[in-house]
């Protein structure tokens, strides 16, 4: 396996200045009031959210009304996607009757746009954190309960019959064998569910919600703030980039056995 230059890895990253200098260029001589330059949102990001003091890593108040609940709805409704989607995948993965059943339902559920039932969440759960968790929950479970499933039907049938020739229990079989050959499609699906949890988060609350990013940005377009507006979803970017790059850092520390034994 060849390894890269310790300049190509930064090298990788030099179309983003470019398109940032060409877009700043361009909208200053387009002069279009829909379409601020890059710098002056970046002026009005730093103005909305992060020129507060340091002890609050210059978070503003804004920041601390808008960004804090956004993230927390974000990762409590991944987590507990996370969590029930491999749980039930694993199951229906192991068990060929379950799946028989069950399977059907899960291709309709996730055939269904998930924007498509927020009146319904609305109906349910009213305007609050407990509608804006069901619809990041629905719409970020599926690829999770899709991969841990395939992942998990598709184990090595050599692997568990050496489990039965050990003697391994139930739980054994589960814990070291079958999650650890599952792992690295249960990764792939958590790796789509982070960027459908943040789409998530902002429809809900763009939605029904009095607080929170999706908030600000529906309050920044009534108020015709373009330049706050276009800060939002700049924001919403960098989250997901870094969001990305936090769980790819995750999973090669978690796979890096299955890495090692690929390469």
């Amino acid at each position: 396996m060849t390894r890269r230059s310790p300049w190509q890895r930064p090298a990788r990253y030099w179309p983003l200045p470019v398109a940032v200098i060409a877009w700043e260029l361009a909208t200053r001589s387009a002069q279009a009031a829909y379409f601020p330059p890059p710098s002056r949102i970046a002026a009005r990001l730093h103005e909305m959210w992060f020129s507060g003091p340091l002890w609050r890593m210059f978070l503003t108040d804004e920041a601390v009304a808008d960004l804090l609940p956004s993230l927390g709805r974000l990762f409590a409704g991944w987590g507990i996607a996370c969590a029930a989607g491999v749980l039930a995948g694993v199951a229906l993965g192991r068990s060929y009757l379950l799946s028989a059943l069950v399977e059907p339902l899960v291709h309709f559920g996730r055939s269904v746009p998930p924007a498509t039932l927020l009146p319904v969440f609305l109906l349910l759960f009213k305007i609050g954190t407990p509608m804006e968790l069901a619809s990041i929950v629905y719409g970020v479970i599926w690829p999770v309960l899709i991969n841990s499933m395939d992942g998990a039907r598709h184990v090595d049938l050599q692997y568990i019959e050496t489990g039965a020739v050990y003697r391994l229990s139930a739980w054994q079989r589960l814990t070291r064998i079958i999650l650890p050959a599952a792992a690295p499609k249960i990764f792939a699906g958590l790796r789509l569910s982070v960027s459908l949890a943040l789409i998530m988060m902002i429809i809900s609350e763009l939605v029904g919600s009095s607080e929170g990013i999706g908030h600000r940005m529906l309050e920044a377009q009534s108020q015709f703030d373009i330049p706050a507006m276009w800060a939002v979803i700049v924001l919403l970017g960098l989250l997901g980039i870094a969001l990305n790059t936090a769980f790819l850092g995750v999973e090669r520390l978690l796979l890096s056995w299955h890495r090692g034994a690929r390469g």
